[in-house]
């Protein structure tokens, strides 16, 4: 294989990489989450504080009036929300400004932690990203993607013995969830959604997708160094080392690597800049000068960053919505319908945009990412998803209607028959049980027509107001 393909190294000034982890909420947990965040320093995110541009991005900064001009007015109000208003995307950020190491039986990486964000999401979903940098002598293209490919692996199948270590303020950890959830962000497990893995084996983590973290990497080459195919198929499917260290390619056939690269890139800047997705990462791949690749990282953390979240939680909620389609027992519980239609209605109301990025770049790379994950086919599955839910309810309303409707009928024709005047004097005040014992079975019908027309109607206002209190009370607590 190495005959057929360029396999040189490059070297990197630095490497910048964001790790994402989605995780779902407990029912109404997202408060009282961001209330433990806010208690253990993290900031509430704010585009109109300019302190915090160079806050959480080491030594880069992020320019705050460019965020907001790249998106779309509607779609800025819901990534960039200056409340704690629970259907926009409500970013908490923590600098740290640490150091860290991990420890591998084939490498061991020094790394940079600049900060942490949570990102709480509508419909009970959020995001934890951890930003972290690689630099110095000898740093290459494939140090760098062996790194991203390790520490993405949040947990290691049981029963393996877990290679890498995280070594953190004197503490080794086995596994990179230990870090991430007992060293950076402890006291939020117990406000993550454990719900998906009632039926699991194996699993540790209430995971949405995955068992590994997606990947946002900006790769700073040497300026005199050439960006080759290889490179960049390297860096989007993460293929770091072999077994003995050296640089190593998952694939040996040249016309794939061209045409795979040709599908997941965007080589507007090219040949120094690439830009390349895929299901598990994102990846920019430059050799420009300092000034300029200043700008590339803050839109890798900046407006790229948002992109790819919210083309995540695209994902994630269309799947959400299609698993709780396939779960709900349409017959026995047509209030988790009502909810259902709601909820997909509200998601392709005030989230699903087709437009988002008001620069030609920032949507033509937006739409890429769409395409990557998929999001338009699982769009119009929901969709499809909502019309039989429409025509279920408005068979079922039409078929609850039609029993009313029965029902109050023959009352109607007995009453008008009989007449209640038949033994309606009969219970006025005190009941004279020793007439109604002497009742014709005439009047026996008129009074079993009277008593139980009462209970129907009672029941039937009681029912209404039930619902009513219920669907009001459900729409106050759960607003999505």
């Amino acid at each position: 294989m190495n005959d057929k393909l360029d396999l040189r190294d490059k070297k990197l000034r630095e490497a910048q990489l964001q790790f994402l982890f989605p995780f779902s909420l407990e029912a109404n947990g997202q408060r009282k989450m961001r209330d433990v965040l806010l208690g253990e320093g993290y900031d509430a995110f704010r585009l109109d504080e300019l302190a915090l541009e160079r806050r959480y991005y080491g030594k880069r900064r992020v320019s705050h009036r460019e965020m907001e001009s790249y998106y779309l007015p509607f779609t800025s109000h819901i990534l960039y929300p200056d409340d704690d208003n629970p259907e926009c995307f409500q970013r908490l950020s923590k600098a740290l400004n640490a150091e860290a190491e991990l420890a591998s039986p084939s490498a061991r990486w020094r790394f940079a932690i600049h900060s942490t964000d949570v990102v709480l999401t509508p419909f009970d979903t959020g995001f934890l990203t951890l930003r972290v940098g690689l630099s110095g002598e000898g740093l290459s293209l494939t140090q760098a993607v062996e790194f991203a490919k390790r520490f993405r692996v949040l947990q290691h199948p049981a029963g393996e013995q877990p290679e890498d270590r995280v070594v953190y303020e004197g503490r080794t950890y086995d596994q990179v969830e230990s870090f991430l959830f007992e060293a950076l962000v402890p006291r939020t497990m117990p406000f993550l959604d454990r719900s998906s893995m009632n039926d699991t084996y194996f699993e540790k983590l209430p995971l949405l997708i995955d068992e590994r973290m997606y990947v946002i990497a900006l790769y700073l080459f040497d300026e005199q160094e050439d960006i080759s195919l290889i490179d960049r198929y390297r860096a989007t499917r993460l293929d770091g080392m072999d077994e003995e260290g050296k640089p190593y390619v998952s694939a040996s056939h040249l016309p794939y690597i061209r045409g795979y690269c040709r599908d997941t890139g965007y080589d507007r800047w090219a040949p120094d800049t690439f830009y390349l997705a895929d299901e598990s990462s994102f990846c920019c791949l430059t050799r420009a000068p300092d000034k300029l690749a200043d700008r590339l990282a803050g839109k890798m953390y900046g407006e790229y960053y948002y992109g790819l979240l919210l083309n995540l939680f695209h994902r994630i909620v269309l799947l959400k919505l299609s698993t709780s389609y396939s779960k709900v027992q349409l017959e026995r519980n047509p209030e988790e319908t009502a909810l259902l239609i709601r909820s997909i209605t509200a998601f392709s109301a005030k989230y699903y945009f087709l437009e988002v990025a008001s620069q030609s770049q920032g949507r033509e790379i937006f739409l890429q990412l769409r395409r990557m994950y998929g999001n338009d086919e699982l769009f119009e599955d929901v969709k499809q998803t909502l019309n039989d839910l429409f025509q279920y309810q408005e068979n079922s309303t039409s078929k609850r209607s039609s029993y009313l409707l029965t029902v109050l009928t023959i009352y109607t024709v007995i009453s008008g028959i009989y007449g209640m005047n038949q033994v309606i004097d009969d219970l006025k005040g005190r009941i004279r049980w020793s007439v109604v014992l002497s009742y014709s079975p005439f009047q026996w019908i008129a009074l079993v027509v009277t008593v139980s027309g009462l209970v129907v109607a009672f029941g039937l206002t009681v029912n209404v107001l039930w619902k009513w209190a219920a669907d009001w009370f459900r729409r106050r607590i759960r607003p999505l």
